[in-house]
């Protein structure tokens, strides 16, 4: 049990680094770190990379923003087998809706709580 956690930290602190490098040393910003880091996950898990890795880190790998991107393309992969086309679009957002939500739920809760300094 030891050993899942010493690598969910490992295999996430990396995801960190590599976007903290895209910050540092790339310039980029956040929005584009962000798009990077999705985009990058899509691309994994079309290629079936991130799964392994999922079940190898555990939470290092889930809770990480690359996560959103491979849940996003399985789940429009998953929908494509059943519907189609159809399926590509709606397999995206019923795979990722709690996330959002919750992303705009708490995001409202703490603009309403906290006074922002711009």
């Amino acid at each position: 049990m030891l050993a899942m956690f010493f690598w969910a930290f490992v295999v996430g602190g990396l995801i960190c680094v590599i976007g903290q490098l895209l910050f540092d040393v790339a310039k980029l910003t956040p929005a584009h770190t962000l798009s990077l880091l999705v985009v990058i996950g899509s691309v994994l898990g079309g290629l079936g990379w991130y799964e392994p890795l999922i079940n190898f880190a555990g939470a290092g790998a889930t809770v990480p923003i690359v996560s959103f991107g491979n849940s996003l393309v399985n789940g429009a992969l998953n929908e494509a087998s059943k519907h189609g086309m159809v399926g590509v679009l709606t397999g995206m957002f019923e795979i990722t809706s709690s996330g959002i939500s919750a992303a705009i739920v708490f995001g409202m809760i703490g603009a309403l709580l906290f006074k922002s300094k711009g």
